[in-house]
């Protein structure tokens, strides 16, 4: 069938209009290395958006030996010609994206991986890395001086990633705004435990090896995942409030203990899920493990992991942080204060919940006892620079400021304020200008003094 004249030209001006559409379109370009965190500019990595990773590790302690396969699920958020991964230290071999082999460089601790077809935005893919190695600890003046990450004990390892270590044992976009949901597979030497996240789906023997699935069903960021394995009697149930635990302890420390783990856990997860909101995760617990070199403990992700534990307030405060921490999580690592910070407060309401002392004297306790030409008064809380990101002001500073916005807008409003900050920032990412926005709209006053003051500036406060 002919076009008529004017069909015809019709037709030219559509392709011509296509034409020129394509052309205007953005060309696929690389992603971006990092998010640009002011902290920790190369972690995570702009172009896509983790949505679960699937990992397979095969960790042999007599030799330290970590053989894996990862396989990220992600979502590109524009059109693109490579992305970025982070993983440290070990050695990958084989890359494949869409089930199809890519190429890719390393440089440091940046995994550059080109498809063989680029991929389009707003459209899901995966990529699959194996690898293995030796992984080792990361160190420096940030975790309080001490080692962190993947850290061997007598029988196994310890695995506490805060705040850039996940990469030093799976490939990954390392950064909290960038959170996933995960299955976790490990193999291991039969008669050892392996604890990750979330709730257990199987465990069984074959040979001389130990296979266990973990899966964590809601969002978590990288740091907060593990996969600690070693000798532990374990402990499951359901909390009197009803929600499961599961508690693994080594046995080098049980009968140690003056603390009763899993007690102390099920009272603080029931208690602060009336406080804070419904508890966010599948599954409450534990991990202890007997590892001195570390001296800390880390908020993992429905089950907090202890180096050892020393008292009961330590316990209170890594479980706060499954709502302070986890569920909602920093944008950006300078706003530390919003894990920490109200994870210290916590710990003083839970004396105050148990009638030893009230979080208005824990307050003036700590405010009493810094003179103001402490260095403590130094830090600025809201800023509080990457290798000190872990000062004890960044905690009690950080408390005080809670304390203070209490005592300002007053209970009925404050404890308000607390469950609709983690209801409205559930399994997401917040900043400090969040919170005080809704702070503001909850109370219905103008605090900018009150945050300036605490969070903004130096010196010590006038009280």
């Amino acid at each position: 069938m002919a076009l008529s004249r004017s069909a015809r030209l019709g037709s030219l001006a559509t392709a011509a209009a296509s034409l020129l559409a394509i052309a205007a379109s953005p060309a696929p370009a690389p992603g971006d290395p990092g998010i640009g965190d002011p902290y920790f500019p190369q972690l995570g990595n702009g172009g896509f958006d983790a949505r679960h990773y699937d990992l397979d590790i095969d960790y042999a302690p007599d030799t330290g030996r970590l053989n894996g396969r990862a396989t990220l699920t992600a979502r590109a958020t524009r059109k693109l010609s490579s992305f970025d991964l982070d993983l440290q230290q070990l050695e990958i071999t084989k890359v494949e994206v869409n089930g199809r082999h890519a190429r890719f460089t390393r440089n440091g601790d940046e995994v550059t991986v080109t498809p063989k077809q680029r991929l389009r935005g707003g459209r899901d893919f995966t990529v699959s890395v194996t690898y293995g190695g030796i992984p080792e600890p990361l160190g420096g003046p940030i975790v309080f001086g001490s080692k962190y990450g993947w850290m061997k004990t007598g029988d196994g390892v310890f695995v506490v990633c805060e705040p850039n270590a996940a990469s030093t044992w799976f490939p990954s976009s390392d950064h909290p705004s960038d959170k996933a949901t995960y299955d976790i597979r490990i193999k291991a030497p039969r008669g050892l435990t392996a604890v990750s996240n979330g709730r257990l789906v199987s465990t069984y023997d074959k040979g001389g090896s130990t296979y266990t699935h973990w899966r964590e069903s809601r969002p978590m960021a990288t740091y907060l995942a593990t996969a600690t394995i070693g000798k532990f009697d374990v402990r499951t149930g359901r909390t009197p409030g009803g929600i499961p635990i599961y508690v693994a302890i080594d046995p080098v420390l049980k009968n140690g203990n003056s603390v009763d783990v899993y007690a102390v856990t099920a009272a603080a997860t029931d208690y602060w899920s009336q406080v804070f909101g419904p508890y966010p995760f599948e599954e409450t617990g534990a991990i202890v493990d007997d590892m001195p070199e570390a001296g800390f403990s880390l908020e993992v992700q429905s089950k907090p992991a202890y180096s050892a534990v020393r008292n009961e307030t330590t316990i209170v405060h890594e479980l706060a942080h499954q709502w302070f921490g986890d569920s909602v999580s920093v944008a950006r690592w300078n706003d530390i204060w919003l894990n920490e910070g109200f994870a210290t407060y916590a710990q003083w309401l839970w004396a105050e919940h148990q009638g030893t002392r009230s979080a208005h004297d824990s307050f003036l306790a700590g405010y009493h006892s810094r003179p103001a030409d402490s260095s403590f008064w130094q830090i600025k809380v809201a800023d509080p620079q990457r290798d000190t990101m872990f000062a004890s002001a960044v905690y009690q500073r950080g408390a005080m400021t809670l304390q203070a916005l209490r005592e300002r807008i007053g209970d009925t409003a404050f404890f308000k304020l607390l469950p609709a900050w983690t209801k409205l920032h559930r399994y997401g990412n917040a900043d400090t200008a969040d919170f005080i926005r809704l702070a503001e709209h909850v109370s219905g006053r103008q605090l900018d003094d009150l945050f300036d003051a605490w969070l903004f500036t130096t010196g010590k406060p006038a009280l």
